[in-house]
C-alpha cells in the first residue's frame, strides 16, 4: 500500500453505463496518491480497455487477496461475475446480483479497514434498488445502520443538500419536520469542520413559494423558522428560510457555502445548470467516505465516447486527498 493512503474502493455500478469511458478517460488524464481497487466484471472491463485502447497496467486480485497491501502502480481489480442473457427480466436479474456482489465485497473491505474511501459509478436505482431504498445513499446508510445522513452535492463555491431525497413531490410536505432540519444542520456543520476545517454558511430555504402559503398552516413559519432558530442557538451559521427562486441569483448565492433545501430538484437543479459536471455527491455521517460522480448512467451515450468525465475526476481528487 503506498505509504499513508488508503486504497479508494471503486465499484463501477451500472454495467450498461457510461462508466467504463469516464473511468478510461480520468486515467489516461490524472495520476493518485491512493493505491485504486476496482470491483468489476473484469470480462467486460476488457473489452472496454480495447475499444478505448487503455494501456494502464491491470493487477488482478482474488477475493482471498483482499488483505494483502495494494499498490498505486497499477489498477487492482477484483473480478465479479456478471452473467448474460437476452432476455430482458434475466437481464435485470443478473445485474442486480451483480451489483450487489460488487457493493457486498467492497463494504467488506471498508469493515475490515482495509480502506474507508468508497466511489460507485452511475447506478439504475430504479432497476437495482426496486423501492427498497429511495437511492444508493440510503442503500449504503443502511448497511451500516446510520440514521443521521445527508447527501451533499459539492462545489468548492456552492454546495446544496436535500433535505428530502428521491421523494415524490407530493409526500414532501408530510416529511418536513424540526428533528430533521436540525439533524441535517447539524451534520454539514460537522462535515465541513472535520473536512475542510471551516466552519460553513448555512442558507435554508422554503418550501412553499416566496415563504408563504394562503393555507392554514404555513411549513414555513411552524417548521422550518422554528429549526432555523434552534440551529442557530446550536451555534451553527445558518439562516432562513429564503425563498428558493431568489436563494441562486449570484448576489444571494455567494454569501453562503451550502443551501440546505426542502426537496431533491428545488437545490439540484439550480446547482447542475449553474455547475454541470463541476459538482460530486458526498454522503456525509458515514463512518468513511462515500462519493459518486454527480449524474446517470445514460445508457443513450455508451459507445460515443462523448461524455465527460469531469465529476469523476473531482470525486477521485476528493477521495485521493482525504
Amino acid at each position: 500500500m503506498s505509504k499513508n493512503f488508503k486504497p479508494i474502493v471503486i465499484v463501477s455500478g451500472d454495467p450498461y453505463s457510461i462508466f467504463y469511458e469516464i473511468f478510461f478517460k480520468t486515467f489516461k488524464k490524472t495520476k493518485f496518491k491512493s493505491p485504486i481497487i476496482l470491483i468489476t466484471c473484469k470480462k467486460k472491463f476488457f473489452k472496454h480497455v480495447e475499444n478505448y485502447r487503455f494501456n494502464q497496467k491491470i493487477n488482478i486480485v482474488s477475493l482471498d487477496e483482499i488483505n494483502k497491501e495494494f499498490s498505486n502502480k497499477f489498477i487492482n481489480l477484483i473480478d465479479i461475475e456478471l452473467k448474460f442473457s437476452k432476455n430482458k427480466k434475466e437481464k435485470d436479474f443478473f445485474i442486480n446480483n451483480y451489483l450487489k456482489q460488487s457493493f457486498a465485497v467492497a463494504l467488506e473491505l471498508i469493515k475490515k479497514g482495509i480502506s474507508n474511501k468508497l466511489l460507485n459509478g452511475p447506478i439504475n436505482k430504479k432497476k437495482f434498488l426496486k423501492k427498497k431504498f429511495l437511492g444508493i445513499t440510503e442503500f449504503i446508510a443502511s448497511k451500516f445502520k446510520e440514521k443521521n445522513y445527508a447527501m451533499l452535492i459539492y462545489n468548492k463555491e456552492l454546495s446544496v443538500c436535500p433535505l428530502t431525497t428521491h421523494l415524490p413531490i407530493k409526500l414532501v410536505a408530510k416529511n418536513i419536520n424540526q428533528q430533521e432540519i436540525i439533524n441535517k444542520a447539524k451534520i454539514i456543520n460537522n462535515f465541513y469542520i472535520e473536512k475542510f476545517k471551516y466552519k460553513p454558511k448555512i442558507a435554508v430555504t422554503g418550501l412553499n413559494p416566496h415563504c408563504e402559503s394562503n393555507l392554514r398552516i404555513n411549513e414555513d413559519e411552524i417548521i422550518i423558522s422554528k429549526a432555523i432558530n434552534k440551529c442557530f442557538k446550536l451555534g451553527i451559521n445558518i439562516k432562513g428560510p429564503m425563498p428558493a427562486d431568489t436563494l441562486f441569483i449570484r448576489e444571494n448565492r455567494k454569501k453562503f457555502d451550502v443551501i440546505l433545501g426542502m426537496y431533491h430538484d428545488q437545490v439540484l437543479g439550480p446547482l447542475k445548470a449553474l455547475y454541470e459536471y463541476d459538482a460530486i455527491n458526498i454522503t456525509m455521517g458515514l463512518p468513511f467516505l462515500r462519493v459518486s460522480p454527480d449524474h446517470g448512467p445514460n445508457e443513450k451515450m455508451i459507445n460515443k465516447n462523448l461524455s465527460n468525465p469531469q465529476s469523476l475526476i473531482k470525486a477521485l481528487n476528493f477521495l485521493d486527498k482525504n
